[in-house]
């Protein structure tokens, strides 16, 4: 990978909280691809691209036109980018994978870039804690589940989902702003006990929103990819370091500083 890096981002809640504020940060973040898609080798979209997803056989949620474009001109250049599904995501079948050329994972992968190993997931429903969420999650992942959705019209459908999701952010939205301490960040727990039996460099999330950099212990680094709503933050990996940075149009990227 001389002289290219990898990127990771997540959480950009498309669709919310109006369709005007929703597209400004969609035209935000294709600028954003626009300005790495000359050293980027993979681009790694690690969940809640969208405040709510759902695939029917011939239907997809309307609007996103400027970000899936973006995708498919990255894709076509030979860009490698990797989605993973997020919570507001997670029905996402073969769309990206038959229309835009992108690798979908519905779990967690191991990858290994230049001799470092990175542990790559959304992170919802890993960790001690969210009992509730967990149990929703097998809910909603279930084919039972899945195929009663299926039998609504598209328009109640996606109406009955975005209210949920809404109600739901309405919930963690001071709890995202906020870090909890080493001992409630669930994640950072989760990759501290994995990295117990099992060496790993880096482990890179979305879905906590705060942007975060810890350290585990010397033996590994827990990053979150914070969201852009708020951050508008990221990850690059230049082949030796990982930085976590700060997207400004126009100017040069701005470190971000969130080591606790």
């Amino acid at each position: 990978m001389a002289g290219k890096k990898i990127y990771f981002a997540s959480d950009f809640h498309l669709g919310v909280p109006t369709q005007e504020l929703s597209l400004a940060r969609e035209k935000m973040v294709c600028r954003w691809l626009d300005t790495i898609k000359g050293d980027a080798e993979e681009i790694y979209l690690v969940g809640d691209l969208f405040d709510f997803w759902y695939e029917y056989t011939h239907t997809i949620p309307k609007g996103f036109t400027r970000l899936l474009g973006k995708i498919a001109e990255l894709t076509d250049s030979g860009i490698k980018v990797h989605f993973f599904t997020g919570n507001h995501d997670l029905w996402m079948k073969d769309y990206f994978v038959t229309e835009l050329n992108v690798s979908v994972f519905h779990e967690p992968v191991i990858r290994e870039f230049n001799g470092k190993k990175f542990y790559i997931g959304h992170g919802d429903g890993l960790g001690p804690g969210d009992p509730g969420y967990k149990l929703l999650k097998k809910v909603f992942t279930s084919k039972l589940c899945q195929w009663l959705f299926t039998r609504l019209h598209p328009n109640l459908a996606f109406a009955i989902a975005r209210k949920s999701s809404k109600r739901s952010r309405i919930i963690t939205a001071d709890s995202d702003e906020r870090f909890l301490g080493k001992e409630n960040e669930w994640l950072y727990l989760y990759s501290k006990e994995y990295v117990q039996s099992k060496p790993m460099d880096y482990f890179i999330f979305g879905h906590r929103h705060l942007p975060l950099d810890m350290d585990i212990e010397g033996r590994a680094r827990y990053i979150n990819l914070g969201e852009w709503i708020n951050y508008r933050t990221y990850a690059v990996f230049d082949g030796t370091t990982l930085k976590l940075e700060k997207f400004i149009p126009d100017a040069a990227p701005e470190p971000y500083n969130s080591i606790h």
